[in-house]
């Protein structure tokens, strides 16, 4: 009889606190900010960026009531319980950083910040002032992601051996451009290289070591790298790339059975589950049908947000504080090493 797998464990939107939402950035918040609105009980409020004229335009596409002209303004607003950092990573510490002295509960977009250093100072600082720290790693809670974790909770794949993720694409080189500009966080392991890393993290764990070969672009910045990270008794190869289109998968493969996860598979897609003989296969599939749009599973993440704030918690539990350390460690390192090789 073929393993099947089980169902996801959703949270249900009107069950949680409805929190009101300050925005700061208007880039990648848009697609957010649309799933907010459309999907759950949360609303933003308030947001503030750069250029006033475009900030004052995506509030009235998104129906948000205060246009703030400073970080400060938005972040000291009364009427702001979270704040969503949406800007540049180069900008992610201070902005978090400041929202999280002004009491505020706080989701920054990936990386959460330029260094484990960074990633911890922010953590440490939510604590300690008693507010939520949450990255904005969608993935972690979409309703595949909770499948996973009941696959290796069962142990349905036996012993994990060796865990495989990648996201890269192409992108033209222009060294203006925030991908290919250090002082503007660029690289492909800051912007697209933290998915698969922060996968394989989600499966085995910190790695016992990193070793990472790859290439820089003519302004210093990683291009493209790959991974391998070895954890306990298992590996992780993790790739990412500016200058070739990976094909955005990810599996995990164990004694028993291996878990695909379709592309892109750091968002909702589905998941083929491989067990029997290798002359026998048997397969078992779930797709995800929640949402019509992919950008729409942005939405999971708000709504356990605003679940972990109405239950006084400090930190996800599906992607602790410790975690996202480690995670920006692992990135610190590979990309020394990718540095030091030239």
């Amino acid at each position: 009889m073929p393993v099947t797998l089980p169902r996801p464990r959703l949270l249900d939107p009107a069950s949680v606190p409805a929190l009101r939402w300050g925005v700061i950035g208007t880039g990648i918040a848009g697609p957010f900010v649309s799933a907010l609105h459309r999907r759950t009980t949360q609303r933003a409020v308030a947001v503030v960026a750069r250029d006033q004229a475009k900030t004052e335009a995506f509030a009235r596409e998104h129906g948000i009531g205060t246009v703030h002209r400073s970080v400060s303004a938005l972040i000291e607003d009364p009427q702001v319980d979270v704040v969503y950092v949406a800007t540049p990573h180069p900008l992610h510490h201070a902005q978090a950083l400041e929202a999280v002295a002004a009491g505020k509960h706080v989701l920054v977009e990936k990386p959460i910040a330029m260094s484990a250093a960074e990633a911890r100072e922010i953590t440490d600082a939510g604590r300690a002032a008693g507010v939520l720290v949450q990255e904005a790693m969608w993935t972690r809670y979409l309703p595949q992601s909770d499948v996973i974790r009941q696959v290796l909770a069962d142990g349905l794949l036996g012993d994990v051996r060796l865990v495989r993720a990648d996201f890269g694409f192409v992108f033209p080189f222009d060294a203006d451009h925030r991908l290919w500009n250090a002082e503007l966080g660029g690289g492909a392991l800051l912007d697209a290289g933290v998915y698969p890393i922060s996968f394989a993290s989600s499966v085995l764990g910190p790695p016992d070591s990193v070793t990472a070969v790859g290439s820089l672009a003519p302004t210093g910045v990683d291009e493209r790298a790959d991974l391998l990270l070895p954890s306990g008794g298992a590996t992780a190869l993790a790739s990412t790339s500016l200058v070739a289109r990976l094909p955005v998968t990810a599996s995990v493969m164990g004694s028993q059975a291996r878990l695909d996860v379709w592309s892109p598979f750091f968002g909702p897609t589905g998941l083929t589950l491989t067990s029997g003989s290798a002359t026998a296969e048997e397969t078992s599939t779930w797709r995800d049908q929640t949402f019509d749009r992919l950008n729409e599973g942005l939405a999971h993440q708000a709504v356990h947000l605003a679940a972990y704030v109405g239950e006084g918690r400090l930190e996800s539990p599906v992607h602790p504080h410790a975690e996202l350390v480690s995670i920006m460690a692992t990135i610190d390192e590979a990309r020394r090493q990718l540095i030091a090789a030239g």
